[in-house]
């Protein structure tokens, strides 16, 4: 059978669109400066990225046959890795919905944006800050509001002692410290 008829599989299956991690029907809440991240992202693919390839992969197709041509089979596979990407930013970026910790009113609780210090069952103090899944970053402290310790603490005052569903049992942990902004 000629090579045209096949399909070769380039990772195009799974679909990127879909949100990850998100419950469904919960809302994707993501602070500012997420939002600003994403945004920055999606203009430097539209703007930049992918003028380049569209370039390159012009240039390829006119070089004659593009069944050998490297410069256009490349082009053209990372063309269809840019869009899917933009395609997925787009969608996220719809379905946003920006919360800005700073304005939190009830500074005494734990809500969505807030930095978290808490202490576990070995008296080690961590503190986190709860965020969107697209912003959570565990080596920055940024964790997502739907990760198990985020929804532990998610309405618990300073001084509650909170439980954690964790791979080795339940553990108690103990809200020490809560801030919003800076």
């Amino acid at each position: 059978m000629s090579k045209a008829f096949t399909k070769e599989s380039d990772g195009d299956d799974e679909p990127e669109d879909t949100p990850k991690g998100l419950p469904p029907g919960s809302k994707n809440y993501m602070r500012p400066q997420g939002f600003a991240a994403l945004k920055a992202e999606l203009a430097q693919l539209l703007k930049v990225e992918r003028p380049k390839v569209v370039e390159v992969v012009s240039w390829a197709a006119g070089n004659g046959d593009r069944s050998e041509n490297g410069d256009y089979l490349y082009g053209k596979k990372r063309l269809r890795e840019i869009d899917r990407r933009i395609r997925f930013l787009t969608k996220r970026m719809e379905s946003a919905h920006v919360v800005d910790p700073s304005q939190q009113k009830k500074l005494d609780q734990v809500f969505f944006g807030a930095t978290v210090t808490y202490a576990n069952a070995r008296d080690e103090e961590i503190t986190v800050t709860i965020v969107g899944i697209d912003e959570a970053d565990l080596e920055k402290g940024l964790i997502s509001w739907i990760s198990p310790v985020a929804r532990a603490l998610l309405k618990a005052f300073e001084g509650d002692s909170v439980p954690v569903r964790t791979p080795s049992g339940v553990e108690m942990i103990e809200v020490v410290g809560i801030r919003y902004g800076g």
